[in-house]
């Protein structure tokens, strides 16, 4: 590829994309000629074959698309979808966006920024393994030597985002949140009808003869019954118990311990309330239909809300970093973390034991009152302790003692150097001696490497960025140093960050 002139992106690896295509056809054929002989829509073989067919289909389109760059623009196109082209005066930047599998995965591809604030995502390139790393990053490579050649880029800096940077959109976490919070209002809505039904069941009497016909489904009648036969249920299946003569119903779905208590033949008496079988008694044993407490839906209710609070976290992190540029790192949501536990622990016994409402008893509005102040208190921390802070601030706050004996601090260089080879170091010795890289906390210098200092020039401090890596805490800095005209990055929290440039003398 000769970067500069016409670039064209295709599959990496097209001979299994074609062979699940043909594979589809296979399934699509046997689909059709099933369906015609049986005509049952619902026939395993058609159902196969329907999924065979569609595999192949979503094959087809991974095989035959095609993004080709010249010196016009960006062109993309595929078989199964019409021609997109964009033109390089129409482009503002581009940059890597990382999507990530279900298991993990990470996959990097190519976003398009147009100069009206729009993005677009190119369907080629794609890196999803350390093999195909270099050929992504040579046709990225081509693409912006393109665009700064006949285009107007706003930024010569390659943005990644990933999902700890602010220029991820919060429709992911704020459709969960929202999904939490309908979860949760439900089960409050549950929670007196729930109770009612419980207090019913427990205040229920047995009928009289002069109990009327339309109230007998608020008492307790009880009839003689034989067991035909038991089902107990292996793994998810359920388990019942089948009555003889099909009276008073056909088959009762019960718990796994409940059918083997009851044999075939055994006489039993059946206790049913609102027209349902709810007790199944024999002499020695009893089955009870279990009911729901209030307080176990209203736990249920509070640990939803609670669980929405951790991406609504995510969703006020991104609010407050939306004048951030959108590849740099937004602080940890832990602290709110921190905060959801805490309430949890108050409130998930108060909601269990108070369902319907605090009494007017003075333990409960303590426990209430002492909770929600804790919450608050810990809210007002989070918050603090999840501002952006600026390398400026950082620089402020550094300690200005001056250093005697040696001092470890967690500091890591994110390239491979003679002194830091491979990528070892995970700590900066500051103190009793030059300023070395070492791969321990201390104490001692055993390992440790010099860093030749007489060679280093800072070229600033900056905030963390998605291209940095997630291997970098959220709120390290980073200093981008020369070394004899190679740039370097070392990272380290902003305080001690300061303290490692003043003792390198940059």
């Amino acid at each position: 590829m000769t970067v500069g002139r016409e670039v064209t992106c295709r599959p990496l690896h097209k001979r299994p994309l074609w062979f699940l295509v043909g594979l589809g056809v296979a399934g699509a054929v046997l689909a059709g000629g099933r369906l015609a002989y049986s005509g049952d829509l619902v026939d395993g073989w058609v159902l196969g074959g329907l999924l065979a067919a569609l595999v192949g289909v979503v094959c087809l389109y991974a095989v035959t698309v095609k993004v080709s760059a010249d010196a016009n623009g960006l062109d993309s196109r595929s078989l199964l979808r019409r021609r997109r082209s964009m033109s390089w005066q129409d482009i503002a930047d581009l940059r890597v966006y990382v999507q990530y599998g279900r298991h993990g995965e990470e996959y990097l591809r190519v976003e398009v920024v147009l100069r009206d604030g729009r993005t677009r995502r190119l369907p080629l390139p794609v890196s999803g393994s350390h093999d195909d790393r270099a050929a992504f990053d040579e046709e990225l490579e081509a693409f912006r030597a393109l665009h700064r050649r006949h285009g107007a880029p706003e930024s010569d800096h390659l943005a990644v985002i990933s999902r700890r940077t602010a220029g991820r959109g919060p429709a992911v976490p704020l459709s969960l949140c929202l999904l939490l919070l309908a979860g949760a209002g439900l089960a409050a809505w549950l929670v007196p009808v729930t109770g009612a039904t419980k207090e019913a069941w427990t205040s229920a009497v047995p009928c009289t003869a002069v109990t009327p016909s339309a109230e007998r489904g608020e008492c307790l009648t009880t009839r003689p019954a034989v067991i035909a036969r038991t089902e107990v249920g292996e793994g998810k299946r359920r388990s019942s118990l089948y009555f003889a003569d099909g009276r008073p119903l056909d088959r009762l779905t019960v718990s796994r311990e409940g059918a083997r208590g009851f044999r075939p033949g055994d006489h039993v008496e059946v206790t049913l309330w609102r027209d349902q079988v709810r007790v199944v008694a024999r002499g020695d044993y009893v089955w009870r239909e279990h009911f729901t407490s209030a307080g176990s839906v209203a736990v249920i209710a509070a640990a939803c809300a609670l669980a929405a609070g951790w991406p609504g976290a995510r969703v006020l992190l991104l609010r407050r970093g939306r004048r951030l540029p959108d590849d740099e790192v937004l602080p940890s949501a832990l602290p709110f973390t921190g905060v959801i536990v805490v309430t949890a622990l108050w409130l998930l016994p108060l909601c269990y034991l108070h369902p319907m409402g605090l009494p007017a008893s003075p333990v409960p509005l303590t426990w209430a009152v002492a909770g929600s102040l804790a919450t608050l208190g810990l809210l007002t921390w989070a918050w603090r302790a999840t501002r952006v802070r600026t390398p400026r601030d950082a620089t402020a706050a550094a300690a200005r003692e001056p250093l005697g004996e040696d001092v470890f601090l967690a500091a890591r260089f994110l390239e491979a150097t003679d002194y830091n080879p491979n990528g070892f170091g995970t700590h900066i010795v500051l103190g009793g001696g030059p300023p070395a890289v070492t791969p321990h906390p201390g104490p001692g210098r055993f390992a440790a490497i010099r860093i030749p200092a007489q060679r280093l020039t800072a070229t600033g401090v900056r905030r963390l960025r998605g291209s940095d890596g997630d291997a970098v805490p959220r709120s390290w800095h980073i200093a981008e140093l020369d070394d004899a005209g190679r740039p370097v990055r070392l990272a380290a929290a902003p305080a001690d960050l300061t303290r490692i440039v003043r003792a390198l003398g940059l």
